[in-house]
């Protein structure tokens, strides 16, 4: 007989662990949310032109997108990264400026898959169009260190750079090209350097490392416009106190990037793989989906890296207990399907145990449970139209009518 597992590259999140996923989306929406941005929910595929309008040079759209043809005869892709797609919407329904939009979402990438990074991996968000004022960058950048400080973390390095524009960048790219023509490169930079000359700059490989060590930086190449902006991002960044190092190197991985670009390493995790988020500004993606010229900003947020990070730091732990209170009925199982129903209408968490097991066998569920308090329906206490509430935690029980139960358990309960 087959057993089905998992893909690779792909794996189930299963209970308790799914309630720390859940905890850590809240803590991104509230946060997010208290700065005015709202949750999109984008198709979890698109129209390949979509990605590959952001990243024709990247090993993203060349090597790893899932992109197939559909039984219309379509070409699409499940969703490599998250703000095509936020940004496609935006140039779709055209909201009014500025749209500040969040999401938490799968993205899909065939490639090796590596501690915290699968092939269907998770992120969480946010992308801002509509202005290019640098305190817009400060915000987004702001906001994704405080989700970082949020979830506990405390060993998180912020990299900043600029990647400057299409004023700027184009004489520095000529500038890097010559230097490059006389280094000694890995082999898959040695020959294609010419078409993407910064992407040596993000090469992990020591012979790339190594070559760069002496490499023009694009931050002291920038244009006055260029220069102003960044300088305005530090002063803010400053201000909030927020700490950052200036990273030339950081170049990011896909193509659309400009002037501001930022990511969080987690010093806690294996150097080689350990971005826990970044992001950084699209002046020129809408335009390049068919919308009007609209600056952008956005970061995203792997929840498995996340993860990963807070458990280097043994911070963020997964939730203790999943119900407050656990039903034990001997009675037939009636009395507890009132009850847990009864407790659930009232907001309070509530269990039971099914096939009409023996009254040791349910409270040793509801030790296993976490659950606080236990309700015991006997014949007794039916017969008497009472509930005996029992404390799991110190042992102190009593009888109270079966009409104010959930009266007693929101006292017990606070």
């Amino acid at each position: 007989m087959v057993e089905f597992r998992a893909p690779v590259g792909t794996r189930d999140v299963l209970p308790p662990e799914s309630a720390r996923w859940e905890r850590l989306v809240a803590l991104f929406a509230g946060q997010v949310e208290r700065a005015g941005y709202g949750l999109v929910l984008s198709p979890m595929f698109e129209e390949v032109g979509v990605f590959e309008r952001v990243g024709e040079g990247t090993d993203v759209v060349r090597k790893e997108m899932y992109d197939f043809e559909d039984k219309g005869g379509r070409r699409v892709a499940l969703r490599p990264e998250g703000t095509a797609s936020v940004v496609r919407a935006y140039v779709q329904h055209r909201p009014t400026p500025p749209f500040k939009a969040w999401y938490a979402a799968p993205n899909f990438r065939y490639e090796r898959p590596q501690a915290g990074r699968f092939r269907q991996h998770h992120q969480l968000g946010v992308e801002a169009l509509g202005t290019d004022d640098a305190d817009l960058d400060v915000e987004v950048v702001a906001l994704a260190w405080s989700v970082c400080a949020g979830v506990g973390l405390t060993r998180v390095t912020l990299l900043l750079n600029s990647l400057g524009d299409d004023v700027c960048r184009p004489a520095y790219l000529d500038l890097l090209r010559s230097f490059l023509g006389d280094a000694s490169l890995c082999e898959e930079h040695a020959a294609g350097y010419a078409n993407n000359p910064l992407r040596v700059l993000d090469c992990k490989r020591d012979t790339c490392r190594t070559a760069t060590e002496g490499a023009p930086r694009l931050v002291d190449h920038l244009c006055d416009p260029c220069a102003v902006h960044f300088a305005r991002v530090r002063a803010g960044l400053d201000s909030l106190a927020v700490t950052y190092t200036l990273q030339p190197r950081l170049v990011r991985g896909l193509d659309y990037y400009t002037r501001t670009t930022f990511e969080l390493a987690a010093d806690s995790l294996d150097t080689a793989q350990n971005a826990v988020g970044g992001g950084g500004r699209y002046d020129k993606l809408a335009e390049a989906l068919g919308g009007p010229a609209t600056p952008g900003i956005g970061f995203g947020l792997g929840i498995e890296r996340l993860l990963l990070a807070a458990d280097a730091e043994e911070v963020f732990p997964v939730p203790q207990s999943a119900v407050d209170v656990w039903v034990v009925d001997t009675t037939g199982g009636t009395a507890a399907l009132a009850l847990t129903h009864e407790l659930r209408a009232a907001g309070i968490s509530a269990d039971r145990s099914f096939d009409e097991r023996s009254m040791k066998s349910q409270f040793k569920s509801a030790d296993r449970s976490g659950a606080r308090l236990a309700l015991v329906v006997g014949d007794n206490e039916l017969a008497a139209a009472t509930v005996t509430l029992r404390d799991l935690r110190g042992g102190e029980q009593e009888t109270v009518d079966r009409a104010d139960v959930v009266e007693h358990v929101r006292k017990r309960l606070s």
